[in-house]
């Protein structure tokens, strides 16, 4: 691609001094590459290796042990037990070598020989803190590709199962991949992610993370346009219904693509429990973000401008608690927001049991505070607490996150315009909502574009033998995934 660094082809020297050298001032002589003589009946040989990347036990037993077991010199059998790769080319032993390979030169050849002998460190599987789930899978993503990749194959065990990889990253250069079933996935939603992969140019990629702000269609929608999990069982659910995932090295993270609005409110507990439940739970969630992002404004415009339609038993006690506080509604409510901000990031950024303590202690006793000391009301109090709790139903962090920042503007617009204010901004959002796209994929959807049959799982969730065919969201080349319901056979009999 224009403008990434290419480096020119170096064949192996003939001696071993002169590719040691060679290697050497390709590393800057860093102190951690290791040079180290064995001894090979017949021919002169040394290897090199980084020590920090290396495993010791395995080189011990991928390089020396078959050396002493092999008392006759036979050196193709030797080369054979270490199971060692034939390479001509220095440039790309050299980044073999960073990732923790050993290189073996011997006098006189022209190729070398790599093992690998790489150090992992990787942490077990477990369920990710921030996606619990009560019934179901509680497997994790973890941060090494190649586990999570087996995850994945483990609960699909399918030759359509397709896994592309890419080296991201001028001078970090790690491996991401993309994950979709050929006889599934939309063969231009494949073209068009690859695109956008490949045309990605920076040195520093690190992280799936880092990936989405280059391939998502609007950067600076207040809305992800990109469905984050570090569950396997949700990956799985996505590629079978067409979708893509993208995985990278160093992050438990995965990507799926494209998806809609109504994606970020669904969870694994919905098709863990019956339909009834699931469906009451899903319908709660998405009646929350209407409840996150307007009851405060709400409650600003009823104070400020439209005291009339709140019902005549309240009205006397609402009056009697707002009407010694100095401060306008707006700035009650700012105030008890950016606090409740506040003491979430300093629960997430402290211990586990000091954040969680600093969560509740902090929040009842500076909610009791300013209560005493006549800064806030108390139905101020109640508003935000039930605004902060709708945020945290939602399942994705991503969504609760745009969900917190948007009900800001919505606020000061409640406090100049009272309830006008309040549909004029819920008419930016749901206008910006439906113009906005996930890799061609309708963000709204499909309630715009309007589909009546992918509702089946869309707020609330119909029993798995009546969703007969796939969601056209990710226009997958198969719709059909049931051939009948079993609800009709059983009328059939």
């Amino acid at each position: 691609m224009p403008g990434k660094s290419t480096l020119t082809p170096r064949p192996v020297f003939p001696t071993v001094q002169e590719n040691i050298q060679y290697l050497k001032e390709a590393l800057f002589h860093t102190d951690d590459l290791v040079r180290q003589k064995v001894s090979i009946p017949g021919y002169t040989s040394e290897f090199l290796f980084m020590y920090t990347m290396c495993d010791q036990s395995k080189i011990r037993e991928e390089i020396f042990k078959p050396i002493l077991e092999n008392k006759d010199g036979d050196l193709e059998g030797i080369l054979i037990s270490m199971r060692a790769n034939k390479h001509d080319d220095l440039e790309k032993v050299i980044d073999l070598v960073v990732k923790g390979n050993a290189v073996l030169f011997i006098e006189g050849m022209e190729d070398c020989f790599v093992i690998e002998v790489g150090s992992s460190h990787v942490r077990n599987v477990t369920e990710p803190n921030n996606e619990k789930v009560v019934e179901g899978s509680h497997e994790g993503f973890v941060e090494s590709v190649s586990i999570n990749l087996q995850l994945v194959r483990k609960h699909i065990e399918n030759r359509n199962l397709v896994v592309k990889r890419y080296k991201l990253g001028n001078e970090t250069k790690i491996e991401a991949v993309i994950v979709y079933l050929q006889n599934l996935a939309n063969p231009e939603l494949i073209e068009e992610v690859d695109r956008r992969i490949q045309n990605i140019d920076a040195d520093n990629i690190s992280s799936s993370e880092f990936i989405e702000e280059y391939i998502e269609d609007k950067t600076f929608s207040p809305f992800p346009q990109l469905l984050h999990t570090e569950r396997p069982d949700r990956v799985i659910g996505n590629l079978l219904e067409g979708r893509v995932a993208l995985l990278a090295e160093g992050s438990p993270t995965a990507l799926i693509m494209p998806v809609t609005f109504f994606a970020f409110y669904q969870s694994p507990d919905d098709y863990s429990f019956r339909s009834l439940q699931g469906s009451f739970i899903r319908f709660i969630r998405v009646c929350s973000f209407v409840f996150a992002i307007a009851l405060p404004a709400y409650y600003i415009a009823v104070v400020s401008f439209h005291y009339e339609v709140i019902p005549e038993d309240l009205l006397l006690p609402i009056k009697s608690s707002i009407e010694n506080i100095p401060f306008q509604p707006i700035l009650e409510a700012l105030f008890m927001e950016l606090t409740i901000e506040l003491l979430r990031e300093a629960g997430i950024r402290l211990p586990g049991p000091v954040g969680q303590t600093i969560g509740i202690v902090g929040g009842l006793v500076i909610g009791d505070a300013v209560v005493k000391a006549g800064l806030v009301s108390n139905t101020m109090i109640i508003v935000v607490a039930l605004t902060a709790i709708a945020s945290f139903v939602v399942p994705s962090h991503e969504m609760s996150a745009s969900v917190r920042m948007l009900r800001f503007p919505i606020m000061v617009a409640a406090s100049l315009f009272g309830f006008i204010g309040i549909v004029y901004s819920l008419m930016i959002i749901l206008i910006h909502l439906c113009s906005l796209e996930s890799f061609g994929t309708p963000y709204l959807a499909p309630i715009a574009p309007f589909r009546w049959k992918d509702l089946k799982d869309t707020i609330i969730r119909m029993p798995q033998w009546a969703l007969r065919q796939r969601s056209q969201d990710p226009a997958p080349q198969k719709l059909n995934q049931q051939s009948q319901p079993v609800e009709e056979e059983r009328s059939d009999d």
